[in-house]
């Protein structure tokens, strides 16, 4: 059995490379898998198969055919990890932009799982089975930044825990597209799935969930703002479905927004997580500082600025 997914393709992505629209719009499924795929013969435009070199034209209708995941274990992967603090309890890594954190269609390697089972071993926590090991929460592919992951069954309940009551901190850096006409402010705003894209999330009050996220404006760039934002709540795609609901989409966020050229995917950074040692007790917090495609955006913007 398979699933066939359909993208329609905007006008503004005329150029772009199949694979990786395709890749960048479907998030179980990475650039390599979306290769195979295409030479495979499962991915047609207008009912003709896809060649791996086919640029898009916009407006027209991609069909992807996603053969049903295969039973598997994660299996560890010599990848390097930026870990940013370790214990026998848990650690806190800092992820890179374009890394999946876990196993799923089309994306059985490479991913943060696979290298937290090779630098682990055995050591992380069961609770959410063998393709999620030890994960407590997850950040989307194409976000960078800091994510905490449970090496024992213990610290993961107590993490989990935290998560739910709010008292885990989670502070986000981003570029937003737009002016904003208040320097601060909180959406207040049930997340759901979308009713004709599964794929994708949006503000309804139909088989949702409450969500609420706080920003900030760091600075106004023109029609760009950086913000700095927390998350009160945890839901799919939080931010970005968030701002470009209240119309200041993420820059180069393809899903919710519009591409932005020079830039691979959106301009979201998990800046600083916060938490209760499941053992000690003591509260712990960490810092990531921006990565550099982060920084040259700001810099652009600034020099506009001048």
């Amino acid at each position: 059995m398979s699933e066939t997914v359909t993208l329609t393709v905007p006008e503004e992505a005329a150029g772009e490379r199949a694979d990786k629209y395709i890749s960048d719009n479907i998030a179980q499924l990475t650039r390599s898998a979306v290769q195979n795929l295409i030479a495979a013969g499962a991915v047609l435009s207008g009912g003709k198969p896809v060649t791996k070199s086919s640029r898009l034209r916009g407006g027209e209708m991609l069909e992807i055919e996603i053969p049903d995941p295969q039973p598997m274990d994660a299996v560890p992967e010599d990848i390097p990890l930026d870990i940013v603090y370790e214990d026998e309890s848990l650690l806190v890594v800092n992820k890179p932009k374009g890394m999946v954190v876990h196993p799923a269609h089309g994306s059985y390697s490479g991913t943060l799982v696979n290298a937290l089972l090779h630098h682990c071993g055995d050591s992380l926590s069961g609770i959410n089975g063998v393709i999620r090991p030890g994960i407590v929460h997850r950040i989307d592919k194409n976000t960078s930044g800091l994510l905490i992951v449970a090496k024992t069954d213990t610290a993961h309940l107590s993490l989990a825990e935290q998560i739910k009551a709010h008292s885990f901190t989670r502070e986000y850096e981003a570029v937003a597209c737009g002016r904003f006409r208040e320097t601060a402010g909180t959406i207040d705003a049930p997340i759901g799935r979308h009713k004709t894209d599964r794929k994708k999330m949006c503000v309804t009050a139909e088989n949702s969930r409450n969500a609420v996220t706080h920003y900030e404006v760091l600075r106004q760039f023109g029609s760009h703002a950086h913000l700095r934002l927390r998350l009160e709540t945890g839901r799919t795609h939080q931010i970005r479905v968030h701002l470009a609901y209240i119309g200041h989409p993420i820059l180069g966020d393809d899903v919710y927004g519009k591409p932005y050229k020079g830039l691979d995917g959106q301009c979201l950074h998990a800046r600083k997580i916060g938490f209760i040692h499941p053992v000690t007790g003591e509260y712990m917090e960490f810092d990531s500082p921006l990565p550099e495609q982060f920084q040259a955006v700001l810099e652009k913007l600034d020099r506009m600025e001048k």
